[in-house]
């Protein structure tokens, strides 16, 4: 199969991919999209047989379910299940958060098939904030199913380049949109009567949801409420033998094919030195946060900084490429460095670890 890339830099390159995509999908088939978080392999979400394409391109499990996105905010009801008690919640996060990188996980509706939600009686939503995937959405007029558009487990794309490095010759078409904005997947939270449980860190920080739900309870002063601000909690690990209830929770994920070590825990003083002599790793790599005074980094054969400026949105943004640079510079051994572990550093820890798992 011949992939296409297909460019949005001119109105008219715009018009020409929108309208390229949205017959692809009608027709069935796969298509790479930009997203303001990585790029997603997307197809009709309410078709199976095109669902099932992406499951084969990817070499994805039917046991993990995928992201459905939305043309726009009055499919939601159309595709799940709101309970009264959750509803003041649900409607403050969504004009808190949408369009943009939050994922709802709710009960579904018989419309949704078993093949997108890997049986679950749960749908993962969103509404996507990036301007080309909303101009094939509105142009298409149905929600997409799209987890990231990379083979299964590996480091998700965030350029057209890394896109076709993982899937060229396996689907039709990848539009390209530029670098995407986040860096990182979308924060899902499962919606509950008791509040709200975070599935998968990401751009959307726990804070932020915590100030939404504070807001909430201001304004509507129901019981249940204080419950929701209570009970934010962020499940960040999962055990490999459970089910996955999102996208992105197996224990492995990410992963690059060099191994990757993950160094010291957060707080404790980095020494470098200790590990990046070993004998089985001639070529060694090191994806940095900040330098250490004192350290000899010449020792590497290559050295990628999240942000010199330790800057954590910089560092989420930019995380995913790093790590694929490093993985095709032909190491032995790719050596991470904890970030602080707050704020958007809980959603890049939570990646460097299951990258990481995959090599234990």
């Amino acid at each position: 199969m011949e992939t296409k890339l297909l460019a949005t830099d001119t109105p008219a390159q715009l018009a020409a991919a929108v309208e390229a995509a949205a017959a692809a999908l009608a027709a069935g088939e796969p298509v790479a999209l930009p997203t303001e978080t990585v790029y997603g392999l997307a197809a009709d979400a309410l078709r199976p047989d095109a669902v099932v394409k992406i499951f084969a391109a990817k070499e994805r499990p039917f046991f993990d379910p995928l992201i459905v996105h939305l043309p726009d905010r009055e499919w939601l009801d159309r595709l799940v299940i709101i309970a009264d008690e959750s509803r003041a919640l649900v409607e403050a996060l969504i004009a808190r958060f949408w369009p943009g990188p939050l994922t709802l996980v709710l009960p579904r509706r018989a419309l949704v098939p078993d093949l997108v939600t890997a049986g679950l009686d749960t749908v993962a939503v969103r509404l996507p904030a990036h301007p080309v995937f909303r101009a094939v959405l509105a142009r298409l007029g149905m929600p997409l199913a799209a987890p990231s558009a990379n083979r299964f487990g590996r480091i998700s794309p965030t350029t057209a380049a890394h896109v076709r490095s993982e899937l060229d010759g396996r689907i039709p078409l990848i539009v390209d949109g530029g670098a995407t904005e986040h860096g990182l997947e979308s924060t899902i939270v499962r919606i509950e009567s008791s509040g709200l449980q975070i599935l998968r860190a990401g751009p959307i920080t726990p804070g932020q949801l915590m100030l939404a739900c504070r807001e909430n309870l201001i304004e509507t002063g129901a019981p249940t409420a204080e419950r929701n601000f209570r009970q934010i909690v962020a499940t960040l690990e999962q055990s490999p033998a459970l089910r996955p209830q999102a996208p992105g929770q197996l224990q492995s994920h990410y992963a690059p094919r060099t191994p990757l070590r993950l160094l010291l825990d957060v707080g404790q003083p980095v020494s470098i030195s200790e590990v990046a002599g070993q004998p089985s790793a001639q070529r060694v790599g090191l994806l940095g946060w900040s330098r250490v005074g004192g350290e000899d980094y010449s020792r590497f054969q290559q050295v990628e900084w999240l942000s010199e400026t330790q800057d954590l949105r910089e560092a989420a943004a930019t995380l995913f490429a790093k790590m694929r640079r490093l993985d095709e510079a032909g190491l032995d051994l790719i050596l991470a460095v904890p970030v602080p572990e707050h704020g958007l550093g809980i959603a890049i820890m939570d990646r460097l670890r299951k990258a990481a798992a995959e090599h234990e």
